[in-house]
């Protein structure tokens, strides 16, 4: 395995944000079989070693391609833009006060008449969000607007913790 091909070239995909997550999963499991270290148990210690980085290689690939987020931050990467940093730029100040409500909104669930009800509006409107996120950074990332592209990318982050915090929430008050 040639760990200094991209994640998408790894799996013979063309680079976009557009993925057949089905193909993705196939070719993954393909090479998941391949270098499997089990495979490897036989063989010298650098080549289990070796194995074992090509896994994990492999593995931190399929994730990044999998999730819509670390994809389009991946897609930015390759173009030169690092979004895991601090940005010298602000976000919107209205997409933050929304941000802000919409958190507000999360913490007074549980008080609520009917808190799942509650709940699954929030889930509705965050996964919107992130559709129409998702949706803008396609237009932007193929217009070749990579300042912009990378501040959507930045919403994206926000977007994608909120959905996360909403799905813990759900997990404690109804499991």
């Amino acid at each position: 395995m040639d760990m200094t091909r991209n994640y998408f070239e790894l799996f013979d995909l063309q680079p976009g944000f557009d993925l057949d997550l089905g193909v993705l999963s196939e070719r993954y499991r393909e090479l998941q079989k391949q270098w499997h270290p089990d495979r490897f148990a036989h063989l010298s210690e650098r080549e289990r070693r070796l194995s074992v980085q090509y896994t994990a290689h492999l593995n931190e690939a399929f994730q990044s391609l999998k999730s819509p987020l670390r994809r389009a931050q991946y897609l930015l990467l390759l173009a030169g833009r690092d979004t895991h940093g601090e940005s010298s730029s602000q976000l919107d100040p209205m997409f933050l006060m929304e941000q802000m409500e919409l958190r507000e909104r999360l913490s007074e669930v549980a008080d609520q008449d009917d808190p799942e009800s509650e709940l699954e509006q929030l889930q509705q409107e965050a996964e919107q969000a992130s559709r129409d996120l998702r949706a803008e950074f396609v237009k932007l990332y193929q217009s070749d607007d990579l300042d912009a592209a990378e501040q959507v990318v930045r919403k994206m982050q926000f977007a994608a913790k909120l959905e996360s915090e909403i799905e813990a929430l759900e997990d404690r008050l109804f499991d």
